[in-house]
């Protein structure tokens, strides 16, 4: 004989999964999508692909601002740039800031490039938008004034800091202009969200009674 099952015990809620182990897998599916993509461009007669990138003050160029960051020259390009973007881009899932400061990056790295490279260059890679989230992790504390942020930034730029030489014109070959960038839109995206983070923190103002003195 089968006695039905209570209806509490058969409806119980799926426990969430938790934060971090979401940030891994969605930092891993981001790399998976990136190897994926140099694949693609190896299979390709010239790298095809690459082509895509930012092209400097050419209307025709600013869709590579979009294209930009999923495009590497070769594989060393490519395994560069993950290796500190999986810790810098998980950090920033746990911090639940990931898609605001990337699109700030994104936009301000990409149109910095599109600005200011060299004419008739094609500017590719991540690391504009990699130097953005380091540079975001770096200086948010002092913005928000979290003694346990400023922490945090402080062993990230003790693993990372070195790597900020890159915003200066050292090799050709280096877009420095989307480290630099990058950096910039780090800033500007750790100062836009700690002011809009005090602003819904205040009090809202009380209304007024109507009654002038």
């Amino acid at each position: 004989m089968t006695h039905p099952m209570p209806a509490a015990a058969a409806e119980q809620p799926r426990k969430p999964r938790p934060l971090w182990l979401t940030s891994a897998i969605t930092m891993i599916a981001i790399a998976a999508g990136l190897i994926a993509i140099e694949v693609i461009d190896n299979l390709t007669p010239h790298h095809d692909l690459d082509a895509n990138g930012i092209e400097p003050r050419q209307v025709g160029g600013l869709d590579g601002i979009i294209w930009s960051p999923f495009l590497h020259g070769d594989w060393a390009h490519l395994f560069g740039n993950l290796g500190p973007g999986l810790v810098l881009g998980f950090l920033l899932l746990m911090a639940r800031r990931f898609l605001v400061v990337t699109g700030i990056v994104w936009v301000i790295s990409g149109v910095g490039v599109w600005l200011t490279a060299p004419a008739y260059s094609i500017t590719i890679g991540a690391s504009g938008i990699i130097f953005g989230w380091l540079t975001y992790l770096l200086i948010r504390g002092i913005f928000n004034r979290s003694l346990w942020q400023i922490l945090i930034g402080v062993v990230v730029f003790l693993i990372y800091g070195s790597v900020l030489w890159g915003v200066l014109p050292t090799d050709e070959a280096i877009s420095w202009q989307g480290h630099l960038f990058g950096a910039i839109g780090g800033v500007v995206a750790a100062w836009h969200l700690a002011g809009r983070d005090r602003r819904r923190r205040a009090p809202q103002a009380l209304p007024s009674s109507g009654v002038g003195l």
